[in-house]
C-alpha cells in the first residue's frame, strides 16, 4: 500500500521539516500559518541543521480536498488540533489515516471523540527536534519517529526510511508515549522558565528539579499501569546534554503564545488527583507556565 498523497496538518518548526523530507519521494502539501506558506511559496523551504537543503514543496494554508488513500501527519499544537481536525471532518474518508504526532497525552482519544469511526487514527512519536527561525527557514536535528507495530505503522516506517528518516516499530505504544511524556514534563517547562537550550536543564543545580519531576511522573505512570524501567533517569540524564534545541514550549513562551502545558505536567496533575498521588514539583512548574502564559497575553 502507498499513500497517494501526504498531508502535514500543523506545518510549523517539526511538521515542515518531516514533510519536506518526504516530499523527496511523496506527493505532499504542507497546511500551515500564511507568512510561513507564503515564504515557502515565494523562496523554497529552507532547512538547515542536520539537513541543508531548501525545498520546493506544495504549501497552502488549508485543505480543500482529501483524495482517496491520504495520510495526514497531525503536527499542530495539542491545544490547536481540535480546531484543525473540526475543519476538515467533512473532507475525510474511510482510508483516509491520521498520525498524530504531538506532544502529550490523550491526544488522539480526543481525536476519537471528533471523528469517531470516520477514519483511521494512530499515534507516533518524534524524536527529532527543530527551531522555527522565521517563516520558510528552520533548523533540525533528526532523531527517530517511533511508530506502532502494525500494518499502517510499517507502511509510514517504510515511506519515513525511504525519505531519509529514521522509523522505529515498537508493540508497546502508551509506555512510548509515557516515555516522552516524562521527558517533555522536565526539558519544556524548565527550558521555558529560565528561556535556556535543552543542554542547558542538564545543569548540576536543576539535578534534584529533574528527579522529582522524574519521580512524580513515573508513580503516576506506575498508577495508570505504566511500568517505565529503572534506568530511565539515568538514560535521560545521558541523553539531555546531547540536545542543543530551544524546546517547543520554551519558543512558544519566547515568542508569547500558549503552550501545551495542560497536555503535559497538567496531565500529570489530572491523573495524580485521579490516584490520589500528591504531585508538588509538577504542580509549581504548571502554575509557574501558567504564570508566563497570562503575563504574555
Amino acid at each position: 500500500m502507498r499513500f497517494n498523497k501526504i498531508f502535514i496538518l500543523g506545518a510549523g518548526a517539526i511538521g515542515s521539516v518531516l514533510g519536506a523530507l518526504l516530499s523527496r519521494k511523496n506527493d505532499v502539501t504542507l497546511i500551515g500559518e500564511e507568512e510561513h506558506i507564503e515564504a515557502i511559496k515565494s523562496d523554497g523551504l529552507r532547512i538547515s541543521g542536520d539537513v541543508k537543503e531548501t525545498f520546493q514543496v506544495k504549501a497552502k494554508t488549508r485543505i480543500k480536498t482529501i483524495p482517496p488513500n491520504s495520510l495526514l501527519l497531525l503536527t499542530t499544537k495539542a491545544h490547536q488540533s481540535q480546531k484543525a481536525i473540526s475543519q476538515i471532518k467533512k473532507l475525510l474518508k474511510k482510508d483516509t489515516v491520521i498520525l498524530v504526532l504531538q506532544n502529550g497525552l490523550g491526544n488522539e482519544d480526543l481525536m476519537k471523540k471528533i471523528i469517531g469511526k470516520k477514519c483511521k487514527i494512530e499515534r507516533g512519536i518524534v524524536y527529532s527536534a527543530s527551531e522555527f527561525l522565521e517563516p520558510g527557514k528552520i533548523k533540525c536535528w533528526l532523531k527517530k519517529t517511533i511508530l506502532p507495530s502494525n500494518k499502517i505503522g510499517k507502511e509510514i516506517a517504510h515511506i519515513f526510511k525511504e525519505a531519509g528518516l529514521e522509523a522505529e516499530l515498537k508493540e508497546e505504544m502508551e509506555k512510548e508515549i509515557w516515555k516522552k511524556l516524562v521527558v517533555n514534563c522536565v526539558l519544556g517547562p524548565l527550558a521555558a522558565l529560565f528561556k535556556i537550550r535543552n543542554n542547558e536543564v542538564a545543569s548540576k543545580p536543576l539535578k534534584k528539579v529533574r528527579e522529582l519531576l522524574i519521580k512524580e511522573c513515573l508513580e503516576v505512570a506506575r498508577a495508570e499501569g505504566i511500568n517505565i524501567n529503572g534506568n530511565f533517569q539515568r538514560e535521560f540524564e545521558k541523553k539531555i546534554s546531547t540536545y542543543t534545541n530551544y524546546p517547543s514550549m520554551c519558543q512558544d513562551i519566547i515568542k508569547g503564545k500558549k503552550t501545551e502545558i495542560d497536555f503535559l505536567n497538567g496531565k500529570i496533575l489530572e491523573l495524580g488527583k485521579k490516584h490520589n498521588l500528591a504531585t508538588p514539583v509538577n504542580e509549581v512548574i504548571y502554575y509557574l507556565i501558567k504564570f508566563l502564559e497570562e503575563k504574555n497575553h
